[in-house]
């Protein structure tokens, strides 16, 4: 029983020095991407939906290549779905309103 113990602490440690590079990354990564937006990154934000409209408005998005197309469609999949995580945190449920 004492070397299974000692065995699972050893293998625990392991794990530990393994995640650590691992999770300074992705901390990195976190504190840049899920930080609300500044005072000043407002003006960008506004040009940038601006420019959505007006190439909307002209169909220059049909210039675009498969990549940025891609890539595009992949952000609005991640948008759509933490539109519903955030419903379900919101409504503390998973499937369902409480009504």
């Amino acid at each position: 029983m004492a070397r299974l113990i000692t065995k699972s602490t050893e293998l625990v440690k392991l794990g530990v020095t393994q995640a650590k590079p691992v999770l300074q990354v992705w901390m990195q990564y976190a504190k840049v991407e899920l930080t609300p937006p500044t005072f000043k990154e407002i003006p960008a934000i506004r040009s940038g939906f601006s420019r959505l409209i007006h190439s909307a408005r002209t169909g220059r998005y049909r210039d675009i290549t498969v990549r940025e197309a891609i890539i595009n469609s992949l952000v609005a999949a991640e948008i759509y779905c933490w539109f519903f995580v955030g419903e379900c945190i919101g409504k503390r449920h998973i499937v369902g309103y409480d009504v």
